[in-house]
């Protein structure tokens, strides 16, 4: 193992904050891998997962059991980390900026095709190395202007060329659910099952570019924009990009963190990365959906909320999911499922204002159009 730290530029006087990787197995001895953890600074239950896969990827290194390289961020976020206001951690939002730390990563492929369109050609490898050479290139080239651009550019340098990105979030009470792009389910199937995923949630542009996407997207941008110059090159889907959503914040313990190094050490072993027998693939718990079909359940009117159904069961539309109780003047709302499909996440806050969510139900009616995450 190797330990690498990446400082980043003070947004202020006195202060220093870095990020640091570690990296396991051989670079260029097969795939490579990125994993990273709590890109939204209050979502916890990743950062002990990556602490169970640090502890685990060292003995495999140790056994010579790694066929690839394993890079790995357990805290990639020291900015939101740091953020509190009365004893309340503020780890989604960039308090200097407003701005999501999971938003709005560098997309290149407008101009990586305009520069390669010329080189490229039927031999897919041969393609993907060329384009990973370029993209390094260019997100090498930012110049960060504040230190949330620089996290931004220091994550995407780690990530960037890799085979595989496991990018570790959570919801407010959720079960275990994926989003990947559409193109890779196929890749992404494997994981699910492992994980026991409730749902996986798939999009080709969800919306201001995500961590996810800007390692993934490329890839189906440079097919599109190559078949629409009427090109017949082969580019392969290079990258499995994948936003992990461990279940909610609450769910910090050991258990779940060994069970869910357990699951995606078992997807690596499958993708041949570690040497050894995977373990049988288990059945896909629930089929992926569009992420257009995701329907946010929203409160009626304030008040507080009680629950009938948590989040990991199947729901039927007309199904009473919450009420809604304005204890002032005696109004009760209940909340139904508008379609059938996986209530996968619940707002772990009891009392709502009018029109904050309460429920996401993962739907096969992609109903939704624009940007389809939240803030």
């Amino acid at each position: 193992m190797q330990r690498i730290d990446h400082p980043l530029p003070s947004g202020s006087l006195g202060g220093n904050r870095s990020i640091s990787s570690f990296h396991f197995g051989t670079a260029g001895s097969g795939e490579k891998v990125y994993i990273q953890a709590s890109l939204h600074a209050d979502e916890l239950p990743g950062m002990l997962t990556a602490w169970q896969l640090k502890q685990r990827l060292a003995a495999l290194e140790a056994e010579g059991r790694l066929q690839g390289e394993i890079v790995l961020v357990p805290v990639a976020n020291p900015i939101g980390l740091d953020q509190h206001l009365n004893g309340v951690a503020l780890g989604r939002f960039e308090l200097q900026s407003g701005q999501n730390f999971n938003r709005h990563y560098p997309a290149f492929a407008a101009e990586i095709f305009a520069e390669l369109r010329q080189e490229l050609g039927s031999d897919a490898a041969a393609n993907t190395r060329r384009i990973r050479q370029l993209l390094l290139q260019k997100v090498a080239a930012i110049q960060p202007v504040s230190e949330l651009a620089a996290l931004r550019k220091t994550l995407m340098l780690l990530a960037c060329d890799a085979d595989v990105v496991l990018d570790l979030h959570c919801d407010c009470a959720a079960a275990m659910h994926l989003y990947t792009g559409t193109p890779l389910w196929e890749q992404c199937e494997p994981l699910a099952r492992y994980l026991n995923a409730a749902c996986t949630l798939l999009a080709e542009d969800s919306g201001d570019n995500p961590f996810d996407e800007a390692c993934s997207q490329l890839w189906w941008q440079l097919r599109d924009l190559a078949r629409d110059a009427g090109l017949e090159v082969a580019i392969a889907m290079a990258c499995l990009s994948v936003t992990v959503e461990l279940r909610g914040q609450a769910d910090v313990n050991h258990d779940f963190a060994r069970q869910d190094a357990d699951a995606i050490l078992a997807f690596l072993t499958h993708r041949g990365v570690i040497r050894g027998d995977a373990p049988a693939l288990p059945a896909l718990r629930y089929p992926a959906t569009p992420l257009a079909g995701s329907e946010n359940l929203l409160a009626p009117h304030a008040g507080v909320v009680h629950y009938y159904l948590a989040a990991g069961q199947l729901v039927n539309s007309g199904d009473h999911i919450a009420d809604v109780i304005d204890p002032v003047n005696d109004r009760v709302s209940a909340v139904r499922a508008n379609r059938a499909g996986m209530l996968y996440a619940t707002e772990s806050r009891h009392y709502l204002t009018a029109g904050q969510w309460l429920a996401k139900v993962a739907s096969a009616d992609a109903f939704k159009t624009g940007k389809l995450l939240s803030a």
